[in-house]
């Protein structure tokens, strides 16, 4: 990523400013709120907004694609929230994987609104969840599993669901889908690297080659197995960052005239590895205990 790229970035488009209202004006319509995380990010994947956003809604937090995250990490990160007093949850959304508990976690941090629904004579009453998140931390997937499939649009990218949508799941409970939601400036330039490779920001307004240089900088760092693993690379200490990734593109034949690398290519398929799984379970951030 350039000098400018970062400051050049669209981070704040007109609809995620329509969002931020949509969730303002919606909060009295539920019980209750579901955030979801990447596993692999959960701070930086956190909207700083949302606190206050939400306001003092009971919250549940979901660490969606735990499947692709460090195992010890994402327990890490859920003694972290618990320790906070959150109930939190890890889950895979694609395959159903941790969502289980999903309704016990719900009961849990509604034990007064269940109660007091008892009360008054209304036992069984829906209970409304509106789920949130910022983009492509996986809303759509979460929905659509607990829905029965089929329920939500769902893309790997980043800005896909636009509007406020219901959906009643069964089993009492609804929920209101919102789309994802970012903030309007990243004071750690950490963060939009880390939304970056995860997939959380448009890839086509970054500078992909330089953006890989830095993912290759932190993997020989702290996940050097696993470029080992998929790229046969064993020396690292001889090689700059930007040397490693001309090393991956012609380890996979990756030339072009003159036989110089690829590099925007060798790029691509460095993303599409990482957020595909194929590089292993890895977690960029680690909870400040």
């Amino acid at each position: 990523m350039n000098e400018n790229t970062s400051s050049n970035i669209n981070w704040f488009p007109g609809h995620m400013a329509r969002t931020r209202r949509l969730i303002k004006e919606s909060l009295s319509l539920v019980d209750a709120v579901t955030e979801l995380k990447d596993a692999r990010i959960p701070q930086s994947s956190t909207n700083p907004e949302l606190n206050e956003l939400i306001e003092n809604k009971p919250r549940i937090i979901l660490l969606n694609k735990c499947d692709l995250a460090d195992e010890k990490t994402t327990k890490e990160w859920i003694s972290f929230y618990e320790s906070q007093g959150h109930v939190c949850l890890a889950a895979d959304c694609r395959t159903g994987r941790g969502l289980g508990a999903y309704r016990s976690a719900v009961n849990k941090v509604l034990k007064d609104k269940i109660a007091l629904n008892a009360e008054k004579g209304m036992a069984g009453k829906a209970l409304r969840i509106m789920v949130v998140g910022i983009p492509n931390t996986g809303k759509s997937s979460f929905i659509n599993r607990m829905a029965g499939g089929g329920k939500a649009k769902v893309e790997d990218r980043a800005g896909v669901t636009r509007h406020n949508k219901w959906y009643v799941i069964g089993n009492g409970l609804e929920l209101l889908d919102t789309p994802g939601v970012l903030w309007p400036k990243f004071d750690d330039p950490e963060v939009g690297f880390r939304l970056a490779f995860t997939g959380g920001i448009k890839d086509d307004i970054l500078d992909t080659e330089e953006l890989a240089v830095k993912l290759l900088e932190i993997l020989a760092r702290d996940y050097p197995e696993r470029l080992t693993e998929r790229y046969k690379v064993t020396d690292f200490a001889d090689m700059m960052p930007y040397e490693l990734l001309e090393y991956i593109g012609r380890k996979r034949g990756m030339l072009i005239s003159g036989g110089e690398v690829d590099t925007l290519r060798a790029a691509t398929m460095l993303f599409d590895e990482l957020r595909g799984g194929k590089l292993g379970k890895i977690s960029f951030e680690r909870p400040e205990i």
